[in-house]
């Protein structure tokens, strides 16, 4: 229960552009590493996935948080390079890992839901690292699958949870889409600030 609520915090202040995303990230994925450790071994090797892509984000964003007038991170929208880069990492990281979770049935309970959600919260962490709005798409295409497959499998919590991370993340796509759509227009010469 903890190391959800921290990952709700995490992604509050991911929408907030707050530096402090990445630290609440990264000891959510800690606390959650403990309680997966040693029953679902593979939602716990998720967690030191997750913790590594924090602290990467944090890095990126420590160096990146002067491009916005406030201090913090400039959202902007992906190129259709990128975008096609991170769509072609999630299928094939999504085929890799459920494969290797087929060859291994003691690291998941369901080998290509639990793929496909791994690998994209990976994909949605670069992407938020990054300063991508399609992050936020990401989280709600995990989301998709994340809730109805907890609930299945007995984690109502965890599917609760992710019924309100599908909220913050409608809501924080809403801002950094408008904050990137402010950012990429030119200003007038001579007008008001």
């Amino acid at each position: 229960m903890v190391g959800n609520v921290l990952g709700l915090i995490g992604l509050a202040l991911g929408w907030r552009r707050n530096l402090w995303s990445w630290p609440v990230q990264f000891a959510s994925g800690l606390i959650l590493f403990g309680a997966f450790y040693g029953h679902l071994t593979g939602s716990a090797g998720k967690q030191v996935v997750v913790m590594a892509v924090a602290l990467y984000g944090w890095w990126q964003w420590n160096r990146s948080r002067s491009g916005a007038a406030d201090g913090h991170i400039a959202p902007r929208f992906a190129t259709w390079r990128e975008r096609g880069v991170l769509v072609a990492a999630a299928a094939v990281g999504t085929v890799a890992v459920a494969l290797f979770f087929e060859a291994y049935p003691n690291l998941s309970w369901d080998p290509w839901p639990d793929a496909y959600i791994f690998v994209g919260t990976v994909v949605a962490m670069y992407a938020q690292a990054r300063g991508m709005v399609e992050f936020w798409i990401a989280w709600l295409l995990v989301d998709l699958v994340g809730v109805p497959l907890n609930f299945a499998n007995g984690y109502a919590f965890s599917g609760f949870v992710y019924v309100i991370y599908g909220a913050l993340v409608l809501w924080g796509m809403r801002d950094w889409w408008l904050r990137s759509r402010e950012a990429a227009r030119p200003a007038l010469e001579g007008a008001p600030a």
